[in-house]
């Protein structure tokens, strides 16, 4: 699977820690390898850009708190980001929502709950059905 990542100051290890573990991946690094302050919204717009045609299948951006990421990959015509603090959130905000992007709050979870996090997301399908009427009025 083709995956793009992107993170501001808060997510660096984060992101790096996540990579290490999606060897079976293609992924595209978007985020900051520095923890000096950045804006969070100059790595999201590139992820969300590779979701909305398509470079990537799917997103992972991280953030001191997930919001930033998320409200701003929302801003995009074809994204559905999710803000995840919980494997169970990020398997139904793919099976329900049909999300393209996790969003990570760094700040209030462990790297490894993170990975977690993102490996259901990365293994979950969209359930269809009524959901998809529902994801369609978006």
């Amino acid at each position: 699977m083709k995956i793009s990542i992107g993170n501001d100051h808060a997510g660096v290890d984060y992101k790096k820690f996540i990579i290490e573990n999606l060897k079976n991946h293609s992924v595209i690094n978007h985020g900051t390898d520095d923890v000096n302050s950045v804006d969070y919204p100059d790595f999201a717009h590139p992820v969300s850009l590779d979701v909305e045609n398509k470079t990537s299948e799917i997103g992972i951006l991280i953030c001191g708190s997930g919001n930033g990421v998320a409200m701003t990959a929302n801003k995009h015509k074809k994204v559905r980001a999710a803000l995840c603090w919980s494997e169970e959130i990020a398997k139904l905000a793919k099976q329900h929502n049909n999300a393209n992007i996790v969003c990570i709050p760094a700040r209030f979870i462990s790297k490894e709950e993170a990975l977690q996090i993102v490996k259901s997301f990365i293994n979950t399908d969209f359930e269809g059905g009524r959901h998809e009427r529902r994801v369609n009025k978006i």
